[in-house]
């Protein structure tokens, strides 16, 4: 059988992990910079942890596990009726109680109800950890794939979202991609959820805009119709959709169509608190289209398109003033964001980002031209591994070609000769494999050239 790998997944080669850790390790070092401390929390979480917590979107998108023991004959019929309930829709124990994470911010919000109190208050937490979803894989969009989320959670303060919007500049300024930074607020959809139909069609309204970009309007008008909106309620939406302009101009036009809704109102004021701090290199864009589909976000939304190249966002988040109220512990408000590494990384190779050395491993080979001149070179190897150089020595005695070869392939660009003329006069040659040219040095001055 010909090996093979799960749609939606991938394997890494050594450049390409280089490549992901160069995104992770600017990531991290934001956070900490910002006062975020890390955490982990496990692959699979219970099922019951995860299941309508991301709409009715989500929810199907969640990759249940089979318990043990589902071979066991005297189960066969009893299995084949559950079976048919999982098909349905339907949670059964006997066939599934845990699945992989969906994303971060719920086993956070389960961790946070956990070990309140215990924790110090506004916590700021870190997560880099991949998650699963059951989709449809296309370019940018993975079954697994990595998330990084940075929260706080214990504060009410507006501040967290201003620091949040930094971070998401002072990380894309450092890797280099020009971004635009979407912001709105779920009060405002809450609003207009009010103004076309009633609070309860809020989260009907959402799904459906949060599908605008891939569907367009008229689309999302059918679905509309078919989530029982009526003509008036539609046009609303429609008008709601159509705002353009400034960042002044969509307040205009909203506070206009808000027409003195106090939960506008709310909205209105927490994205002008936004916009009255600078972001570094990045202002921020009112984005009125901006739903972000999932159930538990309560304020500021926000999500992050890269400038110059077609993708979908490359991170998005908000507040979620109850989340840990979904696990009995009430009145613990948050905010968080999350950055797509997959489709960061897409856009880097695209527009040609990343740094040419990151996909240098080996910075020096060392020749092996005999046992004598294997055993001095691997010395001297030492000693540059504890100036951390990195290094390696060819594993034989074979001709000069194979080296080089070895050498070209692995991109490697000095190289390191010591017959047994250099090793009886105590030097070496070294070689740059890019511009061909070489010198002898002594042992003593290899030790101090900068590689």
């Amino acid at each position: 059988m010909k090996p093979s790998i799960p749609q939606g997944t991938r394997d890494f080669n050594a450049v390409t992990i280089r490549k992901r850790n160069y995104i992770f390790n600017t990531i991290r070092n934001v956070f900490e910079l910002y006062g975020f401390q890390p955490l982990e929390t496990p692959a699979m979480e219970n099922l019951e942890t995860l299941m309508g917590k991301y709409g009715e979107e989500g929810d199907k998108l969640i990759f249940k596990i089979l318990n043990n023991g589902l071979d066991n004959p005297a189960k066969h019929e009893q299995a084949k009726e559950d079976f048919e309930k999982i098909l349905e829709g339907k949670n059964n124990k006997n066939i599934t109680e845990r699945a992989l994470r969906y994303d971060l911010t719920i086993p956070f919000a389960r961790y946070v109800a956990m070990n309140h109190g215990q924790l110090t208050f506004p916590f700021k937490r870190y997560q880099i950890q991949p998650v699963w979803r059951a989709d449809r894989p296309q370019r940018g969009r993975y079954r697994e794939f990595y998330q990084c989320d940075a929260d706080v959670v214990g504060s009410n303060s507006l501040l967290n979202e201003v620091e949040l919007a930094n971070i998401y500049a002072t990380v894309f300024e450092k890797l280099g991609i020009d971004v635009e930074i979407k912001i709105n607020s779920r009060k405002i959809l809450a609003a207009l959820a009010e103004l076309s139909g009633g609070a309860d069609k809020m989260i009907d309204i959402t799904v459906a805009i949060d599908k605008l970009d891939k569907i367009g309007i008229e689309k999302v008008k059918e679905e509309l119709v078919q989530r029982g909106l009526n003509e008036n309620q539609i046009n609303i939406i429609e008008k709601y959709l159509s705002i353009r302009g400034s960042n002044e101009e969509k307040l205009i036009a909203i506070k206009k169509l808000a027409d003195e809704n106090a939960t506008a109102k709310k909205g209105i004021e927490e994205i002008e608190y936004l916009l009255n701090f600078t972001i570094h290199h990045s202002p921020l864009t009112i984005d009125f289209t901006l739903a972000r589909g999932l159930n538990y976000y309560t304020g500021i939304i926000f999500e992050i398109k890269a400038k110059h190249v077609t993708m979908g966002s490359i991170g998005g988040g908000g507040r979620y003033d109850d989340l840990t109220g979904l696990f009995g512990v009430p009145n613990i408000p948050g905010v968080g964001i999350s950055f797509g590494v997959d489709r960061i990384y897409d856009v880097m190779e695209e527009l040609k980002l990343f740094p040419d050395e990151i996909e240098t491993s080996t910075q020096v080979l060392f020749f092996n031209l005999g046992e004598n001149e294997s055993r001095q070179a691997f010395e001297l190897m030492q000693q540059l591994r504890n100036k951390n150089i990195r290094c390696e020595i060819f594993h034989e005695n074979t001709k000069f070609d194979k080296q080089f070869k070895y050498a070209d392939k692995k991109q490697i660009p000095y190289a390191v000769i010591i017959g047994s003329k250099e090793l009886a006069e105590n030097n070496c040659v070294l070689k740059n494999l890019q511009s061909g040219e070489q010198q002898t040095l002594s042992q003593n001055e290899l030790l101090g050239f900068s590689f």
